[in-house]
Order: structure tokens, then C-alpha cells, then sequence
């Protein structure tokens, strides 16, 4: 099986799909499609979300879970975080643009300290020293940048293929898919595997836990959709969110 295997193939091409339809949420909302009066205020798309939610859910289950169990299997776990720690160093160079972008300079040195660690002494990132260091990763991305200049998150959204997100979030897709370092990378083929190796290594990792929610949860969109809003809300307030106010039913 050569570089341009089907795996890698069918990822990458899955990314690009996600690319072109990553504003559809959006085009329906401007649209205006909108639910009754009953309807959650965090989510006023659900019956939408939902349907992409379970379309999500055959595509993975069809196409990119069982890549992502292949690629563990025949990949030991050794290569598998180094993988991880490649594109976790990768993404310490948006992390260092997003902190400078909200005026956290300590954080943006030291994400641009742990790249030029990892990178010159770990092996182009291969092996995480910054971290054994001391030097604690700051991931941010442009979304949690337009949350902290006060934009707010406004609905939730599920996109085709890309999965949680809101309004926000996929406001500023766009501007995070430019500020991916494999865009530094001058050849396209080149580019597109390592966005296929990206891709089918996160999911690989997020296997387990794929699992218990699976066991675990009883309306598995409904806890995809809380757990994501809790995370992006604590992740944009640096994990100390303010109370959210209580709506004027509950008063």
C-alpha cells in the first residue's frame, strides 16, 4: 500500500468536503430556520443539528472510526504520541498568535518557547521536552479569541463532518484553517497527507472515550452538545468561567 492509500485518501477527502460545507450551518440560520417557542435558547437549530448530528454519525461510523481502528492496530503506540506531539507542536505556532491576539503575553512566549524546544531538540516536535521542562501548553484558537474580545458564542451548531460548534466558532473556522501551520508546507500532496494523518490520529484517540459515551449516555447528542459548550466556555474564560445568568422562568 503506497503513501496515496485509501485511508489517508478517503481522510483527506473527507477534509475538504468539511471545508466547503463547514458555513452551512450558518447559510440555514440566516435563512431562517428556527424552532417554536419551547425551544432551548442555546439551541434554537436543534431539530437541524440533529439531522446532521445523525449524518455525522454514519459517516463515522461507515468511514472514519473504522480507519481510525485500522491505523491503531497496525501503529504501535509509541508512534501514535509521536504523532500526536508532531501536530501538537504544529499547533503551538497558532497557539502563540491567538495568545499575543489577547494580550497574554506570558502564555504567548512560552507557547513560541515550547515550538522552538520541541522543534529544535525534540525532533521537529516528535518528543514533547517543553512539557518535561516545565513549559505548559497553551492551546488557544481564533474562536476562543473572538470570545475574549467579547463576541459572544451566539447558537450552537453542528456542521457537516466537523461536528460541535456555534456560531463563533464557525465565524472564525476559516481564519484557523489559514493560521494551520501545515499551510507552510510547499507541496500540496505532501500537505494533504499530513492533513490526513492529522485527522485520522485525532480520531484515533478520541476512540475510548468514543466508547463510554456510547455505554454512558442516554441522549448522546444532547451530552455532545452540553460537554462542548461547558468546554468552550471554560476554554475562552481560561477555566474560570463567570455564573451564566439564571433565565427569568427559573427566578
Amino acid at each position: 500500500m503506497t503513501v496515496e492509500s485509501t485511508p489517508l485518501n478517503t481522510m483527506k477527502n473527507i477534509a475538504r468536503y468539511a471545508t466547503l460545507t463547514s458555513a452551512a450551518g450558518i447559510f440555514v440560520l440566516i435563512s431562517g430556520c428556527a424552532t417554536g417557542p419551547q425551544a432551548n435558547p442555546r439551541d434554537p437549530l436543534e431539530p437541524m443539528n440533529r439531522q446532521i448530528f445523525g449524518f455525522n454519525e454514519v459517516v463515522d461510523n461507515a468511514v472514519v472510526k473504522p480507519v481510525a481502528k485500522a491505523y491503531t492496530y497496525v501503529t504501535p503506540s509509541l508512534v501514535r504520541q509521536g504523532v500526536t506531539n508532531f501536530f501538537s507542536n504544529l499547533g503551538d505556532v497558532w497557539s502563540t498568535a491567538n495568545n499575543a491576539l489577547q494580550f497574554k503575553g506570558r502564555a504567548a512566549a512560552e507557547s513560541w518557547m515550547r515550538f522552538s524546544i520541541n522543534t529544535v531538540f525534540g525532533i521537529g516536535g516528535v518528543f514533547d521536552l517543553a512539557t518535561d521542562m516545565g513549559l505548559e501548553r497553551h492551546k488557544e484558537d481564533f474562536g476562543q479569541t473572538l470570545g475574549v474580545w467579547g463576541v459572544p458564542s451566539g447558537p450552537y451548531l453542528v456542521l457537516p463532518l466537523l461536528g460541535p460548534s456555534t456560531v463563533r466558532d464557525t465565524a472564525a473556522l476559516p481564519v484557523d484553517m489559514q493560521g494551520n501551520a501545515l499551510n507552510a508546507v510547499p507541496h500540496s500532496g505532501d500537505r494533504d497527507r499530513l492533513t490526513g494523518l492529522n485527522l485520522i490520529n485525532i480520531r484515533a484517540n478520541l476512540l475510548r472515550a468514543g466508547a463510554v459515551l456510547d455505554e454512558a449516555a442516554l441522549d448522546k447528542y444532547s451530552f455532545t452538545r452540553d460537554f462542548y459548550l461547558q468546554v468552550r466556555r471554560s476554554e475562552v474564560y481560561d477555566g474560570n468561567p463567570p455564573d451564566l445568568p439564571v433565565p427569568d422562568a427559573a427566578k
